[in-house]
């Protein structure tokens, strides 16, 4: 009650501040998105993401060593495949000597203590561009959970962490849980992308792996009919559930910024680690306006990036987490 309290004692200088800061930052909240690409020092840009690049194995090995001394200790890979290696299948996906199996087994044998937790989905392999097999006009369910068991069971064998599918297919956890344990990887665990929303944010990844929806009459132009209705809260609580019971070891909710009221609600809601996919899109938002000189490109990262902790995450998937780090560790 003023004048007895007065709440700007505690805001004087930032050693004050520093004190009694509710929420903290490290690199180690922090997990890097990496894209994989074929050939050997291969380093491509993509335009849209300012900074980020479709590395080949050994340049993506390097980059994992770097992010490695700087205090990230978790990788999420994605591939970009040939075309020739796509079709309505996704067989690509757990061939042992695929693209990602052999890039996890690099990251691995370079950099044993790095968690390393593959994307799960077959929109890389398909030449449809959606994250399941096509049947009947739509994605098959459950013949394309039976595919995303293979494809989880050779990241295992290729030495992943964890497998992490993004998919949105009903029930596709407890079918993981069950195929990894069945050959053997009771202890490689599973982040769920429990509360993927029908998001425009994600445009740049797209366009960084070439993996959008196909325009065609006979099949979904988007990935409504799996991901999430982003007008929808409950749902994100529902999902979130189902995925514990059926064995994830962690939730995660895509995009960050834009939906901060889900992380609270999921992780008011389970008694897992809640991961949050701060976008390309949020990043590509960030960097465009900091390129015309709109926005302070640091000190906005590291605000959006202390919401999504403050919100609830325990890990953070962003693009911004070797600049972040870069930043902590000074």
């Amino acid at each position: 009650m003023f004048p007895l309290h007065r709440g700007r004692r505690l805001r004087v200088n930032e050693s004050i501040r520093s004190l009694v800061r509710e929420t903290t930052l490290s690199p180690s909240d922090f997990m890097f998105p990496m894209f994989v690409t074929e050939g050997e020092n291969v380093k491509v840009k993509i335009p849209s993401m300012p900074g980020i690049f479709r590395r080949s194995i050994d340049l993506t090995v390097e980059e994992v060593k770097e992010i490695y001394a700087l205090g990230i200790r978790a990788v999420n890979i994605y591939v970009k495949v040939s075309e020739n290696l796509k079709d309505n299948t996704g067989k690509e996906a757990w061939n042992k000597d695929g693209l990602m199996q052999q890039a996890i087994r690099a990251i691995k044998a370079a950099c044993p203590e790095m968690i390393v937790m593959p994307d799960v989905a077959l929109d890389p392999y398909s030449v449809y561009g959606h994250d399941g097999i096509i049947a009947n006009g739509d994605v098959e369910n459950d013949s394309t959970v039976a595919a995303l068991v293979k494809m989880a069971v050779s990241h295992a064998q290729a030495g992943a962490d964890f497998v992490a599918p993004s998919d949105m297919m009903d029930g596709r956890v407890l079918r993981l849980r069950d195929g990894l344990d069945a050959a053997g990887f009771h202890n490689v665990g599973i982040m769920s992308y429990s509360a993927k929303y029908a998001s425009a944010f994600y445009g740049p990844f797209r366009d960084a792996l070439d993996s959008a929806p196909v325009d065609t009459t006979d099949i979904p132009k988007d990935k409504k009919t799996y991901q999430m209705d982003y007008a929808n809260r409950i749902e994100a609580i529902k999902e979130a559930l189902s995925d514990v019971e059926e064995g994830a070891d962690m939730v995660m909710v895509k995009p960050g910024i834009a939906y901060l009221d889900i992380v609270r609600e999921v992780k008011n809601a389970v008694h897992v680690p809640v991961t949050v996919y701060h976008v390309s899109g949020e990043y590509a938002m960030i960097k465009a306006a900091a390129e015309r000189g709109w926005l302070d490109n640091d000190k906005i990262m590291m605000e959006q990036l202390m919401c999504i902790k403050r919100a609830g995450a325990s890990l953070i998937s962003t693009y911004f987490a070797k600049e972040a780090a870069i930043l902590l560790n000074k």
